[in-house]
């Protein structure tokens, strides 16, 4: 560049200066800007950052690019190694960011930026362009004068104040030394040369009677070109007893009155000097001057000052001089002037008398009302400390004394601590916190936040916002672990960056501005890495009025203070310290403005009616609940509650959720009660049976609250725990627990502080808007907890009270109403009456725009009413505001994504505020809100982060502002594109987690019926309203492409668009955003599966487009659908791959696909002219499938698919075979209500008639001519078919499978007659055919089957050939197949007529089939729950003998036909159904015992047979002779039903 303007910049010329900013990427505005400040090249090589800052407005950033590519201009070895090309090893973003900070940190200090340079000694450093002007330099104070124990800093690179003459004798007049050339010197000479100079100029000040100091590392800019007069540089300091016996000169300098020089020459002071760009150790060296005037009055002193001579290498003395200060010198006093003066030595001492005596009789200084001042820095000048604003602490060593008064800190949120005390858990703040609250012990390193994860992640692996994170900066000596104290510099060399990065992550991406307060709490003397805590929170906050120091010790103070005031000014540092309060005093003030009185003691119901004490710690460790406590809220301060309840009670009838402080303002009769709605009662009732003795009890009940969104059920539920509060354990369940973290503190809740763990009270769980999956899963974790505890039967532990929305509540109800409690938007007549009545006492005391929600609740949210209320709310808005812009999106994400919102930080980005000081920054915000906003934004409280955040009041007046909004001026798509590229809200870095997650459920979420919506989606809202109200897939798709750019590439909406894609049939496109997902995540089960939908679809489409052109299909033409659908197969076939190595999911969609598309293809190849026009066309197809013949038609067009195709009977034949086994093991009787994954493509609704359906139309294609003359002519065309023909039959009749086979008993008119028609195509005696594996299965299912629907068939085999034929599987068990495997455990159920040695041989024969079923259960299970795939029990053993005993489960559907899914669930699982006549009278009860909660059968005599119950809390605890039902499963047989024998 510099070679193109072709000559050096110092010449350039103000148009030049711009050409080359536009170079390095300076933005227009400030090149502008530049240009009409005439900055020419002579200018632009004197520039600094801070002009740039403050006169050019610049931000930090391209100020700083613009200083480093200036100097590497004029640097041309940097300019060279600039210009390499970069290799790969990068820095890392933390190296990257040290150098900035270490950069902003010189620049705070007056020091602008340099490239990085190696450490050197100051001799040769020269100054760079910006220090050589001093408007880049921060002024600083001295050390005090003259004080013992002063811990001062000093800070490289600020300014003294320039050197000075006498002033008043008392203030000291100054004279600086580099001494940077001299400090190096041997210890001789350097001795010689700092006596010298402080000899003169002491003698100088003792004889004009002036106290002085001369600092030794302070530049004097005569000596030192190029720095600035007073410019603190330090000096090294190798052994700091050279500069103390220095003073020994005294003696050989001075003739006389050497002991009046002693007493006023103060030894040498060593005064650090901070450097945040080096870690090398540097002093100022200070010698203070003090001639009193009783040791020097009616004195003149002479000196002979000391001078090392190179030619004779030693220390010479010159001769006897008298010195005086001149100004800001020091020089000899003349012969002329002698006598002058010493006749003005009497003056001078009479002068110095009197500055002396003045010194003593300076007026006091005025008391300052420390008391208010630190009330209002706490509080940010409001009454009281706000309860969800958060404390950073940063401490060091607090004396004994101290730590007994810190009441005021265990009531505050304390997010971290920052103790420098490696003590502190011994002896330290910490052990005394510990005694009070739980935290979790960190250390600086704890902040790295692993590269990948997201601060969700992070803050909940530390338990961030659960407890207090004290963090030990300084090592801890109570740790093993290898974390010890170590000095300053070590300090900084080794934990600097962690700090750094702590404080950054902490600072800008966890709180946001405005949400919390640090305080730091200076109880001991200050050290370096205080300071530099300091500086990283003041770098990283942006400003100071956050920060607040308290410190009792002015001493201690001083340190911080010389060097807070460098970053921010001594006012600002002054304004925001609280100095010189003990810290009891602290105590006492604080307590008055916390919300909630010191200490309070919390207490929980007992068994025993009484009540115990709840320790705050313990409530903490159990940080997975909010535990409601007997006297909850009572803590809470008198004065805030008469300063607070107006607020309080307005939020809530505005539409705020309600808080326990409502229910408590309420009971305590200081607001009106809150209404209790008619579901309040239901579900009251509910609970007050559940807690009734019974018997049958399950020890975990559910009660389940469905709700319109926006209704109030939330507040029905929280309303009940309030009223149970006192007769009940009750508790909260926070959201994004584990269950079996939540389950571990449920129980211990239950069991604190109670004697027996079979007498405690029930805990009542309050469970909100989760997954039925949690919620069943919780269940589950609960029961296993009680029986690990041996609970008695019929003790009910836990009530799980669930609220979640529906937007059908009523229809839930009807479905369970023993179980379920509706609460909707509709009022009752009795509610109407009580609302208008409450609503005419608030409308009182509030205008209507304060209790917007409660008015709108009154009229039912009738439509009506929302439409005109929005109208009248709309009038006159200024549709280009950016509020309203702001509205638009609230209104959008509202809508439809369920309770959504956006936090404030959010808000305020966009609205550009730039709030400075945080006690005005919420009236700040809501200042800059329009009317309107003001109106319908409801601003929310994170009850974990309590972070703030907004949204509208009610998500059905959201929908209508949204509607109402756009009416014509835009639509829906376009205002979504809109919010897509907010980028101001897309990268805002606080809250983005949330944020980002409900834009994704904006475009990606599906709407579900078993997930509380309206109805089930194949897109989310928004993309359906778009294609479909809109009509317009485009703007969809669009819309879809650039969430895919804005979420980095993230391959789900290349998955979303590809589906998108193909619905419209725009296949070609849809393949390559299938492939693009693929290419992202190859692994990825369902991603595959979509890949392979776009194929099917486009297969099918080509398939429709081939029957309406109405021509012959010929290989030529149907040659692209053809290679489609294989495309189609083998990406099904990758999806299965894929499917069986994910471990924690099971993905089936690829077999039921592959199957799909295998049908759909095999009816295109049969409907081929070469196939269809000949007569014996099918057999030509099946030859050509099965054989390797090629008819000549398809030989050339098709050349690429034969291998394959010919493959298809087999690869169908699998996927079915996975699919029936799949089935075996895990199936439900309802598909509707299964919960299905969000990424799956087609859910099959009942899976079991599609596999029947499939297994036949698959045999059919393969058999269509010989199964046609089988059906119609019967057994005797089945003599001359082959055993592939009667195989594919067999499939085309329904006994392909297994499960297949099975579901003929739901079939009772058709399925005796395909049954028997199966029979018939095996051989007639199957002893002595060659049977496959299958075959047998296949062939004893369909007997069993036979016999369960029609017991007096002659046809069916008697149990003896059954078992017989069984001998013929393998004998090795692990060849077996679980199907084979799970009919041995049926057939060889031993007989009550069989001898003893018979049963001894049928029961070794069923126990080695269990023993193989288990393993091959585990590897189908793989580390899914088993509560997610509870085992199916096909059959129960019955009263009869031979078949007849296997009674099959879908006659018990007969018998529980009446009752709804729910109902029916409800029955089996809480044992209901068992004692129900007609079940006991079909089934037989067996004989067996539990020792230590296992089952084991009576009967087998060598070896114990252990039954594994299917409720395992019917289990009894102690060792019991029971009895049970028998169930066989894929797993082996279950007891069911248990029962002690009495």
């Amino acid at each position: 560049m510099a070679d193109k303007l072709g000559q050096s910049p110092e010449n350039w010329t103000e148009s030049e200066v711009s050409f080359w900013l536009q170079s390095i990427g300076v933005k227009e505005q400030y090149i502008k800007k530049l240009y009409e400040e005439e900055v020419d090249g002579q200018t632009l090589l004197t520039l600094t950052v801070d002009f740039l800052k403050t006169e050019i407005c610049m931000k930090s950033g391209p100020a700083h690019l613009i200083i480093q590519k200036r100097d590497a201009l004029l640097n041309p070895l940097q300019n060279n190694q600039g210009n390499k090309k970069p290799t790969g090893d990068k820095n890392s973003e933390s190296e990257q960011k040290n150098i900035q900070r270490s950069t902003q940190s010189l620049a705070a200090v007056g020091v602008a930026p340099q490239a990085p340079v190696r450490e050197r000694d100051v001799s040769e450093e020269r100054p760079t362009l910006e220090q050589s002007s001093s408007s880049s330099k921060e002024d600083c104070k001295p050390r005090p004068f003259d004080e013992e124990g002063i811990d001062f800093i000093y800070l490289k690179h600020r300014v003294l104040q320039p050197e000075s003459g006498a002033f008043n004798l008392i203030s000291p007049c100054h004279e600086y030394k580099s001494f940077s050339i001299a400090a190096a010197l041997d210890p001789t000479r350097l001795r010689a040369k700092f006596a010298r100079e402080v000899l003169k100029f002491a003698t100088g000040c003792m004889n004009i009677r002036s106290n002085g100091t001369i600092h030794f590392g302070v530049m004097d800019s005569k000596e030192d070109a190029g720095y600035v007069h007073g410019e603190i540089i330090g000096i090294h300091v190798e052994e700091k007893d050279i500069y103390v016996d220095a003073l020994d000169y005294i003696e050989r300098s001075f003739s006389s009155d050497k002991e009046h020089v002693r007493q006023c020459v103060r030894p040498p002071r060593f005064i650090e000097v901070m450097d945040r760009e080096s870690t090398e150790k540097r002093f100022v060296v200070e010698v203070d001057i003090v001639p009193s005037l009783n040791i020097v009055k009616n004195k003149v002193y002479a000196v002979r000052l000391p001078n090392f001579k190179k030619s004779s290498n030693k220390v010479e003395f010159e001769k006897e001089t008298i010195l005086r200060r001149v100004g800001s010198k020091t020089e000899p006093v003349s012969d002329k002037d002698l006598s002058d003066f010493y006749q003005r030595v009497r003056d001078r001492d009479a002068q110095r008398q009197e500055a002396e005596k003045n010194q003593f009789f300076s007026a006091p200084e005025s008391c300052q009302d420390l008391g208010r001042k630190l009330t209002m820095l706490l509080t940010s000048g409001k009454k009281f400390i706000e309860k969800e604003k958060w404390f950073i602490l940063v401490t060091n060593k607090f004396k004994s004394d101290d730590v007994c008064n810190i009441d005021w800190l265990l009531n505050m949120n304390v997010f971290c601590v920052f103790d420098f005390d490696p003590e502190s858990k011994t002896s330290g703040l910490c052990k005394t916190y510990l005694q009070h609250h739980a935290a979790n012990m960190h250390f600086l390193q704890s902040y790295r936040k692993p590269a990948g994860s997201s601060i969700k992640e992070f803050t909940s692996q530390l338990h961030l916002f659960e407890q207090t994170s004290w963090i030990f900066c300084n090592g801890r000596t109570d740790f093993i672990g290898n974390e010890t104290p170590c000095d300053e510099m070590t300090w900084i060399k080794t934990k600097m960056t962690f700090l750094r990065e702590s404080v950054s992550l902490i600072c800008k991406q966890i709180l946001p501005k405005g949400t919390f307060q640090v305080i730091f709490l200076l109880t001991s003397p200050v050290e370096k890495p205080l300071l530099h805590t300091f500086y990283e929170f003041f770098t990283d906050m942006e400003g100071h009025e956050d920060i607040i120091c308290i410190c009792e010790s002015e001493k201690n103070y001083q340190k911080w203070q010389s060097f807070a005031e460098g970053s921010c000014g001594k006012e600002t540092v002054n304004n925001s310290s609280v100095v010189g309060m003990k810290m009891s005093h602290v105590n006492a003030t604080l307590q008055h403005v916390q919300p909630v009185n010191a200490c309070a003691h919390k207490h929980l119901p007992v068994f025993v009616k009484g009540t115990c004490l709840l320790e705050t710690q313990i409530e903490e460790q159990m940080h997975s609940l909010e535990i409601l406590t007997v006297d909850h809220c009572n803590e809470t301060s008198k004065d805030f509650i008469n300063e607070e309840k107006t607020n309080i009670e307005r939020q809530f009838y505005r539409g705020g959720r309600v808080t326990w402080l409502n229910f408590w303002l309420a009971e305590n009769k200081y607001v009106d009660e809150v209404i209790e709605r008619d579901s309040y009662h239901e579900t009251s009732k509910l609970l007050n049976d559940a807690l009734k003795y019974n018997f049958d009890q399950t020890p975990v009940n559910c009660i389940n609250i469905y709700h319109h969104p926006g209704s109030g059920g939330s507040t029905v539920a929280r309303q009940v725990l309030w009223n149970n509060r006192k007769d009940l354990r009750c508790a909260v369940i926070k959201p994004s627990y584990p269950v079996s973290v939540v389950a571990q503190h449920a129980v211990e809740l239950r069991e604190y502080e109670e004697k027996d763990p079979q007498m405690c009270l029930p805990v009542l769980l309050l469970i909100e808007d989760t997954e039925k999956e949690y919620l069943d899963d919780l269940r589950h974790e609960l029961e296993d907890a009680i029986n690990n505890k041996r609970i008695q039967s019929g003790t009910l532990c836990f009530i799980l009270l669930s609220c979640r929305h529906s937007h059908d509540p009523e229809r839930k109800c009807k479905e369970s109403p023993l179980q379920n409690v509706s609460v909707t938007h509709k009022l009752s007549a009795e509610e109407t009456r009580k609302f208008a009545k409450k609503r005419q006492a608030l409308e009182e005391r509030y205008a209507p725009q304060f209790i917007l929600t409660f008015v709108l609740m009154s009229e039912g949210f009738s439509e009506d009413y929302i439409q005109h209320f929005v109208a009248h709310l709309l009038q006159g808005i200024d549709g280009d505001a950016v509020v309203t812009r702001l509205i638009h999106y609230v209104a959008l994400l509202n809508t439809y994504v369920q309770n959504s919102f956006i936090s404030q930080s959010h808000c305020e980005a966009l609205l550009a505020l730039t709030i400075h000081l945080e006690r005005f920054r919420q009236h700040e915000f809501e200042r800059s809100l329009s009317d309107q906003a003001k109106l319908v934004f409801l601003h929310l409280r994170d009850d974990k982060t309590h972070i703030e955040s907004i949204r509208i009041i009610h998500p059905l007046v959201a929908k209508e502002i949204l509607q109402q909004l756009l009416c014509g001026k835009q639509t829906q798509s376009q205002l979504a594109m809109k919010l897509l590229r907010e980028s101001v809200l897309f990268e805002h870095r606080f809250g983005r987690d949330e944020y980002l997650a409900f834009l994704r459920q904006l475009f990606l979420r599906r709407s579900r019926i078993s997930k509380g919506d309206e109805y089930d989606s194949f897109f989310s809202p928004l993309i359906e309203y778009v294609c479909e109200n809109e009509k317009s897939p485009n703007r969809a798709i669009e819309l879809l492409k650039e969430a895919f750019d804005c979420f980095h590439q993230d391959p789900f909406f290349a998955q979303q668009l590809a589906r998108l894609l193909y619905t419209y049939e725009k296949f070609e496109e849809a393949r390559h955003w299938a492939e693009t997902a693929a290419r992202q995540l190859p692994n990825n089960s369902y991603i595959l599966d979509t890949k392979g939908q776009v194929y099917r679809k486009w297969f099918q489409a080509k398939c429709k487009a081939i029957e309406n052109d109405n021509i012959p299909k010929t290989a030529e033409n149907t040659a692209n659908a053809v290679e489609i659908a294989l495309k189609a197969l083998e990406c099904f076939q990758e999806c299965e791959r894929a499917a069986d190595k994910e471990m924690e999911d099971v993905n089936s969609s690829g077999f039921f696909s592959e199957v799909e598309i295998g049908c759909s293809l095999l009816k295109l190849i049969s409907s081929l002219q070469v196939f269809a026009d000949r007569t014996n066309g099918h057999s030509e197809c099946m030859k050509y499938l099965l054989t390797d013949y090629i008819p000549e038609e398809l030989e050339s067009s098709w050349e690429p698919f034969h291998g394959r195709l010919k493959k298809i009977h087999k690869t169908m034949q699998d996927a079915l075979e996975w699919i029936s086994e799949d089935l075996s093991y895990f199936q439900t009787d309802i598909g509707d209500e299964e919960e299905i994954p969000e990424s799956q493509e087609e859910k099959i609704s009942h899976p079991l008639m599609w596999l029947a359906k499939k297994s036949s139309e698959y045999g059919k294609y393969f058999s269509e001519a010989d199964s046609a003359a089988f059906l119609k002519q019967g057994q005797s065309v089945s003599t001359n078919l082959t055993p592939f023909q009667k195989r594919m039959i067999i499939y085309h009749l329904g006994g392909g499978n297994i499960i297949s086979i099975l579901s003929k008993l739901a079939d009772q008119k058709d399925g005796v007659r395909r049954l028997e028609s199966i029979l018939t195509l095996y051989p007639s005696n199957p002893l002595k055919a060659k049977f496959t594996q299958r075959d047998i299965v296949n062939y004893i299912a369909a007997h069993i089957s036979l016999n369960c629907l029609s017991p007096q068939k002659k046809n069916v085999d008697s149990l003896l050939n059954l078992q017989t034929l069984c001998r013929q599987l393998p004998s090795d068990k692990k060849k077996c197949l679980p199907s084979a495997l799970f009919l041995l455990t049926l057939l060889f159920w031993p007989e009550d007529h069989d001898t003893e040695q018979e049963k001894e041989s049928k029961y070794e024969t069923v126990q080695s089939a269990v023993e193989h079923l288990e393993k091959d259960y585990w590897t189908k299970m793989k580390d899914i729950p088993q509560r997610r795939r509870r085992i199916y029990t096909h059959f129960f053993l019955g009263n009869g003998i031979g078949l007849d005993k296997y009674v099959h489960k879908r006659k018990f559907d007969k018998i529980t036909k009446g009752f709804s899914v729910s109902e029916k669930r409800l029955k089996w699982f809480s044992g209901e159904a068992w004692k129900m006549t007609e079940i006991a009278t079909m089934l037989k009860r067996v004989s067996g015992w539990t020792e230590d909660r296992v089952v084991y059968l009576e009967g087998p005599q060598k070896k114990k047979f252990n039954i594994r119950p299917l409720f395992v809390p019917s289990v009894p605890h102690s060792n019991e002779n029971i009895t049970f039902y028998l169930g066989f499963t894929f797993r082996g047989p279950v007891a069911c039903n248990i029962l002690v024998k009495k």
